[in-house]
Formats: structure tokens, C-alpha cells, sequence
């Protein structure tokens, strides 16, 4: 096999390198009249004959994924400059990702007719927009190819498993980054610094008449003028855009096991998914869903379509989008406070001209119970309430910088590789700081992408001074990473790092007491301590589970000690105000 293919790049490079020949650059999905989506190597092998062919096209083999191949990345520039610190200086980049979900390859396809379309002039070629695409981050998905595991979607015959090659769902790791995909990725996002990010999904759940679908970043989320431009201006021309094409788009219909007509609310992309990672560094991201019941040829041809329409916005609005996202650090840098936390706000909502069809619930001939039943012999269109306004629900006040130990390696190293500016202590300094202790928290009982997630974590504040070593992390908040250092660093944010157990390890004491021998000592300490011993007879009093437990108040007694380890639940991130 690794012979033929071998021979047959060779023939393609061959016949590419003849200027006699015209290669009419068919792929597979359109040579089989839309019903088969590439293989991973047919994907790959395509682009790289483009790459031959096409000056203006190059192709790139980047960092590692788990599946033990690189990740490649492929970009369209018609001045043929693919130094990006140059591109940036006089153009935008919308870069699109693709196979995140290998059974879900749409997006697949479409780019690689959007890209042959671009190099052949079929689709005018943009004067201030580069476009670049990962054609198939899901490698080791893509290669696990099947025909069965997307129960119920309507083609293609063939495609890709939605674990990656250790099974982890990749939208849930961008800010985690626990696979090596996840860890490629970071390093071509940073290298090519989109203004626009397009991540092509399908979707499952509710019926209904459109076969696109969009889920942009949270606006308010997002916030400031590069929010309100996202929300009033890039979102309705798209949508005016594909409606002129006959392409009916309505956003991302957020339900399940219900009927869109009762209303729904937009979808909440922390930075585990790819649109809300990137929104932390400012880039206006969305998520293409087509419909999974919806056959697979409308659904790719719309899926370029809309990629097109995107590519002509940013054309378009170039400059201003290049300004309101110098502005946003700017805006966002002038607060006082950082919202951690969002919800939908149920006091708003928009009315959607929504096209769906009438559902209803009928008995189950499998169950007995009813079940949810749509009939497409009954579309309608329906005024429908879409609550997409979302506001905080906790802030927390901006700090001019984190001091994060050295022991902490894990974490400096994803900084590191989101380009986080860090200065390291030369000597050793003591710091005035606000600490952390953590008061309390939940943990999911079930693994969730290979963690048992914290949530509702609360913490205590305490202003002290801390002599940190040298070579311990100084990183100040005024930079480009800020949403970054704000969402990962703080251990009250759905997505912090110590949320996604980076910091488990202080969770546990590691030193205790021995009961016997605790006793006499605590004795001691309530005879030459009023206050404690106040204290003390005042919780047996009021706590009839405390009085109960003989152990309880032993080690209630060591927690207020000289000897209780400061280690046990002291967050290691440090906060200089």
C-alpha cells in the first residue's frame, strides 16, 4: 500500500509539473455525486497535489497529534507570502478547522472546494484575506472510519469516529490541553493569529427545516464593541448573505428531547470548546452545525457556501475588525473587574421567524411511554423566543499580575505555549499578595474527558506577605493573554485549571495526627488558649454532628494549629494587586 501511494504521488506530481495537462481537481465527494466523504490520506494527498500545482497554495506538517501523525495546515495567499508576521501587517486571516468530529467531515469537503475554487480563480480572489485550514484535526478519529456510530445522520456512507486516537472528545480540550492535538493546535492558532475562526460541526437533536445552522461566540462574553459588532453586524449580514443564495440559517437550535417552538437559548461556549478558547485572545470564532438528518450533499455545499459568505465579510470589514480587536484588550484592560461567570438572562429574548415542523408526543411502540415524534408532512413557521443575552454572574477584581511557584511546571508550561508573558524572579522576593484558600467545592461523580471536574468553587481571600524563590514565575495581567490568565488562573471559573484538577495535589493533607497523642497536646492548647477554647465549646454547643464525633473535634482542634500543614487547600497562585 505505502508503494502505491508512494507511485501515485509521483504520478500526480508528474502530471501537475506538465503544463499541457489541465487536472480538473475532483475530490471524492464529488465524484461520488455527494455520498462519500476523503479518507484521511485522499484528504491529504489532495491538498498536497494543490500545493504543487498552486503557487498561491502551501501545505505544512505541524507538531504531533495522539494518533503518532503531525497535524497539517494549508494555507491560501494569492501573493504567495506565507511569512505570517508579514501577512499580519497588511491583512486579516480567517482560519478554518475541520474534523474536529471525523464522523461529522462536512466541513471537510467544503474546504477542500473552497481552497481548489480560491487557486482556480472560481471564486474571486480576496485582496486582504488569507485563508488557512486545518484539514483534519481529529487524525486518529479519521483514521478509526465506520459507517455506524452516527445513529441516525443521513450520509456519508463512510467517515470518522468522534474520539480521537486516546478517545478524547477534542472540543473539550482546548484549554486544558491534554492531548497532543490539543497542544498542536495552540501552537498553529498563535502562529497564524485568525481575526475569523470557523470550526465545521453537525448537529444532532431537534428536527427542523434548515440544513445550516450557526453557533457564534457568546457576544456579551466576548463584550465591548468587537461583541456588539459580532452580534449586530457580522451575524445578520451572514445571515442576509446565505438568505440571498437561498440558504436559510438559523442559529444553533439548543435542544433536547423537546420542540424548538417552546423556545431555546444560544449556546454557552466556554474555553473548552474551540470558539470560546479563541474568543480569549479576541478572534471572532463560529461553529458551523448542519443538520445531521438533512442528506449530505445539500449539507456540504452549504457548509461552503457559508465559508464563502464569511470570506467575503472579512474582506469587507478587514480593517474594522482589525481595529476592534486592538480596541477590545484596550477595553477590557480599563475594568476594574473580569466576569468569571455567565447566564442566560431570561428577561430578553429575540423572535425568530423559526421553520420547523410539528412536533408533537405519541405512545412508543418500543416503550409504552411517549416519545417525541416530528411530522415533516407539517412545516410551519413560527414566531419563536431565542434568549441570546447573557450576563454575569460572578466577577472578580482584575490583579496586576499572578506570581505561579516553579514547582508548578505544568501549568508555566501551558502558559508557555500560549504565549504568555512571564518574567522569572532572579533572586529570592517577598511579595505583598492576596491568597487563596480554598473553602469549598463539588466534584462531578462521573469522568468527564479524563478528569473528575470541580464546580461551585468558592474561595477565602487573605492579604499576607509571601517570600517567593527565585525562579518562580512573575506574570503580569497587561498583555495580550489576559482573558487567558484570567480563565485559567482563577480557581472560581467554570474552566479554571484548578477546576480541571491541575491542582488536586492540595486537596489531600499530606500530614496528620496521632489520636492518642493529639490529646494531651490539644489539652494543653485550650488550658493556655481562652480564645480557642471559647470557640471550641461554642461549636459543641451549636453542631450536635461535631459533639457526635469524637474525631472530628480532635482534628477540628489541629486545623487551628501551629501544626496543621499551611499546604492542605492553599491555592499555589498568587495574586499581586
Amino acid at each position: 500500500m505505502k508503494t502505491f501511494l508512494l507511485f501515485f504521488i509521483i504520478g500526480l506530481t508528474t502530471v501537475a509539473q506538465n503544463k499541457n495537462t489541465t487536472l480538473d481537481f475532483l475530490t471524492v465527494f464529488e465524484n461520488s455525486n455527494g455520498l462519500e466523504t476523503g479518507t484521511y490520506q485522499e484528504v491529504i494527498n489532495y491538498y498536497r497535489l494543490l500545493a504543487i500545482t498552486y503557487p498561491e497554495i502551501k501545505l505544512d506538517s505541524i507538531g504531533e497529534t495522539d494518533s503518532g501523525k503531525p497535524l497539517h495546515m494549508v494555507t491560501y495567499n494569492p501573493d504567495a507570502n506565507f511569512n505570517f508576521d508579514k501577512i499580519r501587517v497588511s491583512k486579516q486571516i480567517m482560519l478554518i478547522n475541520n474534523g474536529i468530529h471525523p464522523g461529522e467531515p462536512d466541513g471537510i469537503d467544503a474546504t477542500m472546494l473552497l481552497f481548489r475554487d480560491l487557486a482556480q480563480g472560481k471564486i474571486v480572489s480576496p485582496k486582504h484575506t488569507v485563508v488557512v485550514t486545518i484539514p483534519i484535526y481529529n487524525v486518529g478519529g479519521s483514521l478509526n472510519r465506520t459507517s455506524t456510530t452516527r445513529t441516525n445522520q443521513d450520509g456519508p456512507k463512510a467517515y470518522g469516529f468522534r474520539g480521537n486516537a486516546r478517545n478524547y472528545d477534542l472540543n473539550r480540550d482546548f484549554i486544558k490541553a491534554d492531548t497532543k492535538n490539543a497542544r498542536t493546535f495552540t501552537q498553529i492558532y498563535h502562529l497564524v493569529q485568525p481575526a475569523v475562526f470557523i470550526d465545521n460541526h453537525v448537529s444532532n437533536g431537534a428536527d427542523y427545516q434548515y440544513t445550516l445552522t450557526h453557533l457564534f461566540t457568546q457576544h456579551n462574553k466576548l463584550g465591548g464593541d468587537l461583541g456588539q459588532y459580532l452580534h449586530t453586524e457580522m451575524m445578520p449580514s451572514l445571515e442576509h448573505r446565505l438568505a440571498a443564495k437561498n440558504w436559510d440559517i438559523t442559529p444553533y437550535v439548543n435542544v433536547f428531547n423537546k420542540v424548538p417552538e417552546a423556545g431555546f437559548s444560544q449556546f454557552y461556549d466556554s474555553p473548552r470548546y474551540s470558539t470560546g478558547y479563541t474568543a480569549l485572545f479576541n478572534t471572532l470564532g463560529m461553529m458551523v452545525e448542519t443538520h445531521m438528518l438533512k442528506p449530505y450533499k445539500p449539507r456540504v455545499e452549504g457548509t461552503y457556501e457559508l465559508m464563502k459568505s464569511m470570506l467575503d465579510i472579512l474582506e469587507r470589514d478587514h480593517e474594522k475588525i482589525k481595529v476592534l480587536r486592538a480596541q477590545a484588550l484596550t477595553q477590557l484592560q480599563a475594568s476594574k473587574t473580569y466576569a468569571l461567570a455567565w447566564t442566560v438572562d431570561t428577561t430578553k429574548s429575540t423572535t425568530l421567524q423559526f421553520k420547523g415542523y410539528d412536533g408533537q408526543m405519541i405512545p412508543s411502540s418500543i416503550t409504552g411511554s411517549n416519545r417525541l415524534y416530528y411530522d415533516r408532512n407539517k412545516p410551519f413557521t413560527k414566531a419563536v423566543a431565542y434568549q441570546n443575552q447573557f450576563i454575569p454572574t460572578q466577577e472578580v477584581v482584575i490583579p496586576t499580575a499572578y506570581i505561579i511557584p516553579q514547582g508548578w511546571w505544568n501549568v508555566i508550561d501551558l502558559m508557555k505555549l500560549n504565549h504568555v508573558e512571564m518574567r522569572i524572579l532572579d533572586k529570592d522576593t517577598t511579595v505583598a499578595v492576596e491568597s487563596y484558600t480554598i473553602d469549598r467545592f463539588q466534584t462531578r461523580n462521573q469522568a468527564y474527558e479524563g478528569h473528575y471536574q470541580h464546580y461551585n468553587t468558592k474561595v477565602n481571600t487573605l492579604q499576607t506577605d509571601i517570600t517567593f524563590r527565585k525562579g518562580d514565575y512573575y506574570v503580569p495581567t497587561h498583555q495580550n493573554a489576559f482573558r487567558y490568565l484570567m480563565e485559567t488562573l482563577e480557581p472560581e471559573a467554570p474552566d479554571s485549571f484548578f477546576n480541571w484538577n491541575f491542582f488536586d495535589m492540595i486537596l489531600q493533607q499530606k500530614e496528620g495526627f496521632s489520636p492518642y497523642a493529639w490529646e494531651d497536646v490539644a489539652a494543653d492548647l485550650l488550658k493556655t488558649n481562652p480564645i480557642l477554647r471559647l470557640a471550641f465549646e461554642t461549636k459543641k454547643k451549636s453542631d450536635p454532628e461535631f459533639t457526635k464525633s469524637w474525631y472530628t473535634q480532635l482534628e477540628w482542634l489541629h486545623k487551628q494549629s501551629r501544626y496543621y500543614e499551611k499546604a492542605h487547600l492553599q491555592y499555589p497562585v498568587y495574586r499581586v494587586m
